[in-house]
């Protein structure tokens, strides 16, 4: 199969398109990162190019005294009918382009790909990341490879994340816990209940707490994170004639960054103390993943918020901008598109923003 040809001068609107019309569901990358790679090795200069699997990277060494890094993952969800893309211009939403990706983040890498491009005498050095299989599960996704893998290839002042924003910043990310909350008891015929201990009544005071809840909201660098506590599965019982034995329900909490996992879990226990001291239910961390800190105090992360106009806000949700904060790596989310729009099968994004966020970044990258 040819390689599809991508063009990084164009303008980025017509890069995205050109970027959604190459299918690339995750774990099917091969095609993309071939194309990126290409493009990357025959039209950039002054940048080393590699291919790690179905990453690619690429990264300048002008001895500037800051380094950016521009990371976006190349995979989407499965397609439902919504490849090759299309653009409509309609009174009620303006000049659109539709396709799976548009918004998950083949824009944001298309920024990147153009910037990357056409700026003449950028005033840091870049570093760009594409990675693959980042809409499934976390084993599999290829910015963790690269951590692991490739760890000199995340050394920088700040990482922008092409995640979609709706063309503004959102600083950090939210950390996530599941905690499965079991309880036990006797099976037993239901016609003689007191033969035996139910164990799906032994859940009604946590259920009751759980919806008594009121979650905390923080300002950490002007941004304001609202926490989130909230049952999410519930599995029990044997038949419609028998009291049942074991009941389980997920918890989901959607901590701020300002908590470490630890402090989390400490703080979902806290929650549930009673019915966990009465022996009621037992509790075990099945998922969890920390949050990000904003970090916009940083004076690189700074200089792009002064880029942006001042606006930003805080990432609800998780992304990878976790992983950098992490390495100490002051990181945000910041490209176009709706990120409530993002894996539908009617995905769109408004082209103005694609322009928008490209003058954005222009602007932060020359200064």
């Amino acid at each position: 199969m040819s390689i599809p040809a991508l063009d990084l001068s164009a303008d980025p609107i017509d890069l995205t398109a050109a970027l959604v019309d190459i299918a690339s569901v995750s774990r099917d990358e091969t095609t993309i990162a071939d194309a990126v790679e290409r493009a990357l090795r025959e039209q950039l200069t002054g940048f080393e190019v590699i291919r790690h699997g179905n990453c690619v990277l690429a990264r300048t060494d002008r001895g500037k005294a800051t380094r950016v890094i521009l990371a976006g993952h190349l995979d989407t969800v499965p397609i439902v009918d919504n490849v090759p893309s299309r653009r409509t211009v309609t009174d009620e939403e303006g000049d659109v382009l539709h396709g799976c990706g548009t918004v998950d983040m083949k824009s944001g890498d298309a920024v990147f790909l153009h910037l990357a491009a056409t700026l003449d005498e950028p005033a840091h050095d870049l570093t760009l990341i594409f990675y693959d299989c980042e809409e499934i599960a976390a084993e599999f996704n290829g910015l963790g490879t690269i951590e692991r893998e490739l760890p000199d290839w995340l050394h920088g002042d700040v990482a922008i994340l092409g995640e979609p924003t709706a063309g503004l910043i959102e600083a950090g990310c939210q950390g996530t816990l599941r905690v499965r909350f079991t309880a036990t008891g006797t099976r037993a015929h239901s016609a003689r209940a007191w033969m035996g201990d139910n164990a799906i009544h032994k859940l009604g005071g946590l259920l009751t707490t759980l919806a008594a809840y009121r979650p905390r909201r923080v300002d950490i660098d002007g941004c304001e994170y609202r926490e989130g506590l909230s049952a999410v599965g519930i599995r029990g019982g044997v038949a419609g004639n028998v009291i049942p034995d074991e009941v389980y329900v997920d918890v989901n909490f959607r901590f701020a960054p300002d908590r470490s996992v630890e402090q989390a879990f400490d703080h979902v226990r806290e929650v549930f103390a009673a019915e966990l001291s009465a022996g009621l239910v037992t509790a075990e961390v099945t998922d969890s993943a920390s949050g990000a800190l904003p970090g916009l105090a940083h004076p690189a992360a700074a200089a792009l918020v002064a880029a942006a106009d001042g606006k930003f806000r805080a990432k609800y949700g998780w992304t990878d901008v976790s992983r950098f904060s992490a390495l100490g790596i002051p990181a945000v989310n910041l490209g176009p598109g709706d990120p409530s729009l993002a894996h539908r099968v009617d995905e769109r994004v408004p082209v103005e923003q694609i322009t928008q966020v490209a003058d954005i970044l222009r602007t932060y990258l020359s200064s």
